[in-house]
């Protein structure tokens, strides 16, 4: 209510909070670049870790599928050698039958001077085996293993194939041991493979191979009429035939080596084992006879379809590729292999996957580097403004940021700027305010000690005064002239005495004298004590006393008198006529009690409401107030640790609203004590 009267104390509350500072202190806290850095760190290491996973993870499914890729190219490219092994058998044989000679000798029943031209054509064309039967399948000449004849061969399917088509057939074929040993003993010494077991092949025990894979090729000897005279057939027998496996490895890896190892291989596979490879153990010595993973065998041989991926052959792991070969009557009868060596594209993967860290970690060091740089500049600016704050908290006014830089913070510290001005412009203003106030309380006590002491000493001459001022005015009779003269004296020597009786209890005011008491009976004397005044005449009384009001600790006869003031008062605002309304009601939860004063008068002007309880300020005309008794009142509500407040509208009125507390202060309580 009265804070424009402390700016004293406020300022000290500013000092005393800042004190515990100081201003030469900073404050202890976690930098702002430290915390940017550190979340900047840590963004970078889980984007690292993460970019890190899913790069090298990528990376690796990149080169293994490019290595996936090749081999798919390889294994084409050695198909087609195949294929060209095969179709050079066919051109062989083929061109040999449709040769006259052939079919003058088979018409002229005379076939033993054909032996030597075969045997040099078997021979320049490297032909394991070239033999001429007859119409019917039956062997005429053989030109290896000591020319047998005789038996017959119409059950060979690509014999079959030819004789019935008419025309020139060929295929990859399985020839059992018996026809090979028939076409030539070392053919079927040859083909006989010792199974070696194998890791991951299929379960169980296998006999060792007896059969021969061959590409075969057959093609009828014709008459001019159409007529089948015979068959010539020839082939080349896979089992342990190198130079195929070795020219495909040269053909499509040339050469190449990954740490002094071959880096490719290739493989025929009859059935499921290796009849021909370049694939070796750690002695260098060819893989033959070991077996095909079962779970390749069932796809390429039990599916008819190609195998690539990852796969462990004989004692390294390899991208490999398989496909199925297949014969007449589109049966599997082997399979064709190619592989590289795993750990080529392996090692391709570390130095891509270490490069790529190295750059990732590098960027992130550059990354990390030229933000902390730029987070520190930012910060630099922020902890200057914390500074800054820190000192105008604690009382140095004259702390300025200087911030150069065009953003938020050169426009956040240019307001702290002007806000720090703005504070030390307002502090100086309080400080010569309170410089003022505290001239001002130093005259007023300075005038209340001389008061005091004037009223003191003028108290006993002014009560001889007022004593014989009533006693001329008891002795003169109502007509005598003299008699208007006296009551002016003794009036106005009535008013004296009150004046200098309100000085005294402003400059000397007594301790209350405490005890519990009820708010409605101090209202109902003091109406008792006005209602028959002149001034009450024509003014109407509205009480509304709460009936449960509980009894406060107070001083009646102190509390009695800040009532009466405030009901004086109200009688004179409206000028003897109105409605002065009294209202009492208990605050359970404040523990407090509450009267309001409230008139029907002229109000107060919103400028004066401040000062209504400075001493000696007054709206009365001069003479008829002294301007202490709201100051009075407001000592004792103060005294009581009460409150008072006023609510005032010009034209309409004003209310006067007095609270006390229920019980006893530990302030109140020392005051009993102390008057006990």
């Amino acid at each position: 209510m009265r804070a424009a009267g402390h700016p004293i104390a406020w300022i000290g509350s500013i000092r005393r909070r800042a004190e515990p500072g100081g201003a030469g202190r900073r404050p202890r806290f976690v930098p702002l670049a430290t915390k940017l850095v550190l979340s900047h760190l840590l963004i970078v290491a889980v984007t690292a870790a993460l970019f890190g996973l899913v790069g090298t993870r990528m990376i690796g499914d990149l080169i293994m599928s490019e290595a996936r890729s090749t081999v798919r190219n390889d294994l084409n490219a050695a198909r087609e050698i195949l294929h060209g092994q095969l179709n050079h058998v066919t051109y062989a044989v083929r061109f040999t039958a449709a040769r006259f000679f052939l079919r003058d000798a088979l018409l002229a029943g005379r076939t033993d001077h054909l032996l030597a031209e075969l045997r040099r054509v078997r021979e320049q064309e490297g032909l394991d085996f070239l033999t001429l039967a007859d119409g019917t399948g039956h062997v005429l000449l053989r030109t290896t293993g000591g020319n047998r004849r005789g038996d017959t061969v119409a059950g060979d399917p690509v014999i079959r194939e030819a004789l019935g088509a008419r025309t020139a057939v060929s295929a990859a074929a399985i020839m059992p041991e018996e026809a090979l040993w028939l076409e030539a003993p070392a053919l079927a010494e040859r083909a006989r493979i010792r199974v070696v077991p194998t890791p991951r092949a299929r379960p169980g025990a296998e006999p060792d191979l007896t059969s021969g894979l061959v590409l075969e090729a057959a093609a009828p000897i014709l008459e001019d009429s159409g007529a089948v005279l015979g068959v010539l057939y020839g082939g080349i027998l896979l089992n342990r035939n190198f130079a195929l496996v070795d020219k495909i490895k040269a053909t499509v890896f040339q050469g190449v080596q990954h740490q002094g190892r071959d880096i490719g291989t290739a493989t025929v596979f009859l059935d499921d084992v290796r009849i021909t490879t370049n694939v070796t153990y750690p002695d260098g010595s060819r893989a033959i006879g070991t077996r095909i993973a079962a779970d390749v065998y069932d796809q390429v041989v039990g599916r008819g379809r190609p195998w690539i991926g990852r796969a462990y052959v004989v004692r390294d792991w390899y991208i490999a590729a398989y496909e199925p070969i297949v014969g007449i009557g589109n049966r599997t009868v082997g399979i064709l292999y190619v592989g590289v060596l795993e750990q080529k594209y392996l090692d391709i993967r570390r130095r891509a996957v270490i490069g790529f860290l190295g750059i990732m970690l590098g960027g992130a060091i550059l990354v990390t580097a030229l933000s902390t740089w730029i987070t520190h500049q930012v910060s630099r600016a922020t902890r200057a403004l914390v500074f800054a704050a820190h000192d105008v908290a604690a009382g140095n006014l004259n702390a300025r940021v200087k911030v150069r830089t065009n953003d938020e913070l050169a426009v956040l510290a240019d307001t702290f700027n002007r806000m720090a001005t703005a504070l030390r412009e307002r502090d100086e203003r309080l400080k010569e305010a309170a410089r003022r106030r505290m001239m001002e309380s130093e005259r007023l006590a300075v005038i209340g000690q001389l008061a005091a002491g004037v009223a003191h000493e003028l108290n006993n001459p002014l009560q001889g005064i007022v004593t014989y001022a009533h006693l001329l005015l008891e002795r003169t009779p109502a007509a005598d002239p003299a008699r208007d003269a006296l009551q002016k004296i003794a009036a106005q020597a009535d008013r004296c005495r009150e004046i200098i009786r309100s000085l005294l209890d402003f400059s000397r005011p007594r301790k209350p004298q405490l005890r519990p008491t009820n708010l409605n009976t101090v209202l109902r004397e003091c109406l008792g004590l006005v209602e028959r005044q002149a001034l009450f005449h024509n003014i109407t009384v509205v009480t509304d006393f709460a009936p449960d009001l509980p009894e406060a600790i107070l001083d009646p006869a102190q509390v009695q008198q800040v009532f009466m003031n405030l009901i004086i008062n109200a009688a004179e605002a409206m000028g003897g006529a109105g409605t002065l309304t009294l209202v009492t009601r208990a605050d359970p939860a404040g523990g407090m009690v509450e009267a309001r004063v409230t008139d029907t008068g002229h109000g107060i002007a919103p400028e004066d409401l401040d000062r209504i309880f400075d001493p000696f300020f007054t709206t009365k005309g001069i003479g008829h107030g002294t301007g202490l008794g709201l100051s009075i009142s407001y000592g004792i509500v103060k005294e009581h640790r009460g409150t008072i407040a006023v609510e005032s509208e010009v034209g309409r009125g004003t209310t006067f609203t007095v609270r006390f507390p229920v019980t006893v202060t530990p302030a109140a309580e020392g005051v009993k004590e102390a008057v006990a």
